[in-house]
């Protein structure tokens, strides 16, 4: 195999690098846009550059169109929140709102799932961390996420789901395990921080590094 030379990355492209990252959003309101499937498929495509355990790419994909599935799925996301709400109190209230916003909203929804035995990768590196398949699932979902930004498309993740129903709602192999449901297109407003830092949930802090 020959020589392949490494590439250079300039101090404007590492700029410009640092403001995508700096401009990835968990997008909550979305326009109508539709979302090509080209486009679609461009972006999983690139999720498997992402790096995974024993180069297993564990990561599993399932596209959310149907209507019926959808509003199995909102209703789900509805009576989980309802717990929350029991347990949490009023301001758990205005996060589902923005939440709803986006399965409402957005014209693509996926769910990710990983594959924790994958034939691919023959296991190497997950025996004492057999969590490193979903892991890297959501490396994956990190660079789509990316990836989406860099063309102006905006990624939601919504959590407040049960994982069991929900992969009942979708049909999945019972193996695997689900990672996150995410909600795909055009936001309704750029914005350079965080909503929940907007609205005053939380703010974001130092990183904690630990030096020994």
């Amino acid at each position: 195999m020959g020589c392949v030379p490494t590439p250079h990355f300039d101090s404007a492209f590492r700029q410009q690098l640092e403001t995508l990252f700096r401009w990835r959003r968990d997008v909550r309101r979305f326009r109508p846009d539709p979302v090509s499937p080209a486009t679609l498929d461009a972006l999983f495509a690139i999720a498997t550059s992402a790096p995974s355990v024993g180069l297993s790419q564990p990561w599993r994909f399932v596209t959310v169109a149907d209507a019926a599935r959808r509003a199995a799925i909102r209703a789900n996301f509805a009576g989980c929140n309802a717990d929350a709400l029991a347990q949490t109190g009023h301001r758990a209230a205005a996060y589902a709102a923005l939440k709803l916003a986006g399965l409402d909203e957005a014209p693509v929804h996926f769910a990710v799932f990983a594959d924790p035995a994958p034939e691919q990768g023959h296991g190497l590196g997950r025996l004492t961390m057999p969590e490193t398949t979903a892991y890297s699932a959501v490396m994956a979902v990190h660079t789509l996420w990316l990836a989406a930004r860099a063309i102006g498309l905006g990624l939601g993740w919504v959590s407040i789901l049960d994982p069991r129903t929900l992969a009942g709602t979708l049909d999945v192999p019972a193996a695997w395990r689900f990672v996150g449901y995410f909600c795909l297109g055009t936001p309704a407003e750029p914005a350079d921080a965080p909503e929940l830092e907007r609205a005053g949930w939380e703010q974001r802090r130092d990183t904690i590094v630990l030096r020994r």
